[in-house]
């Protein structure tokens, strides 16, 4: 359930409220808004229903959350969470974040290169995978360590924030390291010891949804990290399996704007992995943008022909430049900034 307070509450009186639900022992969530501060209550409802909160100083209304994602709901925070990347880029608000960069780190030279041709096109993060989960265990597995000392090395001298996945609870203080936000991947979506693990992190998570997840499992997913206080969450829709097999996945679009009816969290768009083929993911990202996504995470690498993994999605430097003025021009048709 969550308790609305009253708009001249205290501290004090917040803190009071806390103190009895924790007494309970249920955890109290605090979600300060513009007009009003809410208070979301964790755990099972029987301990409390007997309680007088209503009746408790600076309460004014105790309602049920009906959706099985209580924290990441509307109905616990109907403003849009706005999320800190890091080196002044922030997510969920109007403009449109651009994630790019190369699907895999294969040396320093290739990330650089990469790096300063998307930002100079506009990107304001930078993307790059050290860890590599891959169908086939002969694949190329990423750098490991020495990727993300790579990814934060480029970064530095760029000022830009970074995105990697971690793929193994055992990594996560490794990774926190060296990168601005966590990716889990679309395998790991329902990962649960992992998205426990990052969710005792403050760090951004982009979560990626899973391939046959519906969007009820994908935001249980997010709960999970956000139960364990981090509420610093950005949704990507990645596409989905279906019987078609032109694609790679099956980009579904209107997820998005399911999303965005469901949660205040941000959600973006990953066209190429939804794709699979680089002359689809242009026009996919200017629908996403259009549909209301808050941004897109596109592989960019300067050589795809030559790339040890997911060389056919992966744009040239040219291209992204090519899409991103074209992305500037969507933005603005639906009132948002790029």
């Amino acid at each position: 359930m969550i308790i609305v307070m009253k708009k001249d509450v205290t501290q004090k009186e917040i803190d009071y409220v806390v103190k009895r639900i924790e007494k309970l022992g249920l955890k109290a969530m605090i979600s300060k808004g513009v007009e009003r501060t809410i208070i979301g209550v964790i755990g099972p409802e029987d301990r409390i229903s007997m309680q007088p909160l209503e009746a408790f100083p600076g309460v004014e209304k105790v309602m049920p959350i009906l959706a099985p994602y209580k924290l990441v709901s509307k109905e616990f925070k109907p403003e849009k969470t706005v999320i800190d990347l890091g080196k002044g880029v922030k997510i969920g608000a109007q403009e449109i974040i651009i994630m790019a960069g190369p699907c895999a780190i294969e040396s320093y030279d290739q990330l650089f290169k990469t790096a300063k041709a998307v930002k100079e096109a506009g990107a304001q993060v930078l993307r790059g995978g050290a860890y590599k989960p891959r169908t086939s265990p002969y694949s190329f597995q990423g750098l490991g360590e020495e990727g993300l000392k790579i990814l934060k090395e480029v970064a530095e001298q760029l000022n830009m924030p970074t995105v990697t996945e971690v793929m193994d609870t055992r990594d996560v203080e490794k990774v926190l390291k060296y990168t601005d936000i966590l990716q889990i991947g679309a395998r790991n979506m329902q990962n649960f010891s992992l998205l426990k693990e990052v969710g005792q992190t403050q760090k951004p998570v982009l979560l990626k949804r899973g391939m046959s997840a519906t969007i009820k499992e994908w935001l249980m997913a997010a709960e999970y990290i956000a139960v364990g206080g981090n509420m610093n969450i950005i949704l990507c829709e990645r596409g989905i399996r279906t019987f078609e097999d032109f694609t790679r996945n099956t980009l579904d679009l209107s997820a998005v704007a399911a999303v965005r009816l469901l949660s205040h969290l941000p959600v973006i768009v990953d066209p190429s992995h939804g794709t699979g083929k680089y002359d689809l993911v242009p026009d996919m990202s200017l629908a996403a943008v259009a549909c209301g996504a808050d941004g897109l995470i596109i592989e960019v690498h300067p050589a795809p022909h030559e790339a040890l993994s997911d060389g056919p999605q992966s744009l040239v430097p040219e291209k992204f430049k090519e899409l991103t003025k074209k992305i500037k021009r969507v933005a603005e048709a639906v009132g948002r900034k790029f």
